[in-house]
């Protein structure tokens, strides 16, 4: 049932290892449908009915993408960047740049603002699509360790819903707020440098972008997204996004190590809320403060995924 969106995931990832790896190599439609096994026709068809776009404007946003981010952290030149990212010439590439996000690539790296990146894109989630585990088996779940970790001071740039419970419900939620759905507050989020937590450092694919949860002054409990940042950073900030001082504190961090995500990513989500519900706060000399924001981070293949529940009290 679900073919075409493992054949279009296959597609998007070869294309992410070209442009990470071997953006030389001229990526082209003929030779990834071949690579799969499929017409141009029905390649091209399907990478649309589930993108939104085009395979050519995909590309073409990916490629942007990566070239601003060399904008924002090098001093290469212009004209550098846009014969790496596959433009013809310097004028091809300001054209496609300012179209695309509204300014110029000298006016963006004069003011490094945040921007509307193209995230990679992702067509098969099991979880999303209702499938769930691909495994039975769960002989791959490990321990989830507890620790208590002092985090310094530092700034969250995120948005947050009240009426949101967990990732998917609060993204179903965001996608009916203009601005606020997943892909442009993901986007946007990439183009700021200096996320505290960033891993791999690859761009479209959430790297040090987090969830979690906050109550509301009634107990109701909410969830959030967005990025750590320092405590001193003063770039400019997306306008739809809040952004708050968050003091140095100390967290009780229940954490599952690396793990498959198609295979038992549901697993450990709920063994790690398993070992939340029935951790004795109170015996280890702990209180859940409820009034600060407990950070979800969850990256399977690099770190894991990880809950630092805000607490205050001294433990035994």
């Amino acid at each position: 049932m679900f073919e075409w969106h493992k054949t279009i995931q296959e597609m998007v990832n070869i294309i992410e290892k070209q442009l990470d790896y071997n953006f030389d190599e001229e990526i082209t439609l003929t030779s990834l449908a071949k690579e799969l096994g499929y017409s141009k026709f029905h390649i091209t068809k399907r990478f649309k009915s589930l993108t939104g776009m085009t395979f050519r404007e995909y590309l073409r946003l990916r490629r942007l993408a990566y070239s601003v981010i060399e904008l924002r952290d090098t001093n290469n030149r212009i004209i550098d960047v846009a014969a790496k990212y596959g433009f013809c010439s310097q004028q091809a590439y300001t054209r496609a740049f300012k179209n695309a996000y509204g300014i110029t690539p000298n006016e963006y790296r004069r003011r490094k603002m945040p921007l509307f990146l193209q995230n990679k894109q992702n067509t098969f989630d099991p979880y999303y699509l209702g499938i769930g585990e691909s495994s039975m088996n769960k002989s791959e779940l490990q321990e989830v360790t507890i620790e208590v970790l002092t985090l310094p001071a530092h700034k969250f740039l995120h948005v947050r819903n009240i009426n949101a419970a967990n990732y998917f419900g609060f993204w179903a939620l965001q996608e009916k707020i203009p601005g606020q759905d997943c892909s442009t507050i993901c986007g946007l989020l990439d183009s700021i440098s200096g996320k505290l937590g960033s891993v791999t450092g690859k761009i479209g694919e959430f790297d040090g972008q987090i969830g979690g949860n906050f109550f509301d002054e009634t107990g109701r409990k909410g969830y959030v997204y967005g990025i750590r940042l320092p405590a001193d950073y003063c770039g400019e900030l997306p306008k739809q996004m809040l952004c708050t001082n968050v003091p140095q504190r100390e967290y009780i961090v229940f954490a599952h190590p690396p793990f498959d995500y198609e295979k038992i990513g549901g697993s450990v989500n709920q063994a790690v809320s398993s070992a939340i519900d029935n951790y004795d706060f109170a015996a280890a000399g702990y209180k859940h403060d409820k009034t600060a924001i407990t950070y979800q981070v969850h990256n399977p293949e690099h770190i894991g995924c990880s809950m630092y529940v805000p607490v205050i009290g001294k433990g035994l």
